[in-house]
């Protein structure tokens, strides 16, 4: 019985250790793998997407409701416009009566057109006004709309770089691209990556080609340049490899740490031009 509890006593004080010691520290976990790490972007996209129906609501409020003032200011001026009218109008009247101008009948007839015309004109006024108001509010309704739209579309090409990131293999990487092309056709970005992912499968003229359409929106593109530069090389074209190169590192000097351990450059190692931009650089 004694020898039962020292055994049970020694693996109570050896399992804390082992376990320890095959713990890996958090700090060196990827950031997706964290506990809940997922579970807090899911809720911030989630978060984001219900402050936006907030504020469509909010605003859509707002707008009924400047719209409602609006209309009842206008028919309040309207009323006070016709009420001093015609009190002007039975002044003017009984100052007719009284000097004798005019017959009663006439004063009728003729009150009864100006105050026709009048209202015909404030009638004009006002239809022009509510038309301009009623054009407005479509188009800032067209305008949150859009807004709407482009904040959904943000919400999924933002999904799709997370996939991206996660995949396995560049075949996947490159499916996700595509999905985030028809979503947003000629992103630079997205593009970029996608030659990345050709070379990843040594898809070499494949790589080229895509480049080559991101420098024609953009001819300065550090990352475009960069990935032309591997491409070229790879398919023996030295001299035009290190231009490339020496224009992206122009653009985005970080480039050349990756150009010393980029195993697509193995060939221009020892070629003049390569070895004086890399250790021009360096130094």
């Amino acid at each position: 019985m004694k020898l039962l509890y020292t055994t049970v006593f020694c693996l109570l004080f050896a399992f804390p250790a082992m376990a320890q010691e095959e713990e890996v520290p958090y700090s060196e976990q990827p950031a997706l793998d964290k506990p809940l790490m997922e579970r807090y972007i899911m809720d911030e996209l989630k978060s984001l997407r219900q402050d936006q129906q907030d504020l469509e609501r909010r605003l859509t409020i707002s707008f009924t409701d400047r719209e409602l003032a609006v209309a009842d200011k206008s028919l309040n001026y309207a009323n006070v416009t016709v009420t001093y009218f015609f009190y002007l109008i039975a002044g003017a009247a009984s100052l007719i009566a009284l000097v004798g101008w005019q017959s009663l009948k006439e004063i009728k007839v003729n009150t009864k057109k100006m105050a026709d015309q009048q209202l015909q004109e404030i009638t004009e006024q006002y239809e022009k006004k509510f038309q301009m108001l009623e054009r407005d509010l479509k188009r800032k309704t067209r305008i949150i709309a859009q807004n709407n739209k482009e904040i959904e579309i943000i919400n999924e090409v933002h999904n799709l770089w997370l996939r991206a990131q996660s995949s396995q293999t560049a075949e996947q990487q490159m499916e996700v691209y595509d999905e985030i092309l028809k979503l947003r056709p000629g992103d630079l970005e997205a593009l970029t990556h996608k030659a990345d992912a050709a070379m990843e499968i040594r898809e070499f003229h494949w790589a080229l080609s895509i480049c080559n359409r991101v420098l024609e929106v953009d001819g300065t593109n550090a990352n475009a340049l960069y990935q032309r530069a591997c491409a070229y090389a790879c398919l023996g074209a030295e001299e035009q490899a290190i231009s490339d190169l020496e224009r992206a590192i122009q653009g985005s000097a970080f480039l050349i740490e990756l150009a010393r351990d980029e195993n697509d450059f193995e060939s221009l190692h020892g070629h003049e031009r390569f070895d004086q931009l890399i250790s021009h650089h360096h130094d």
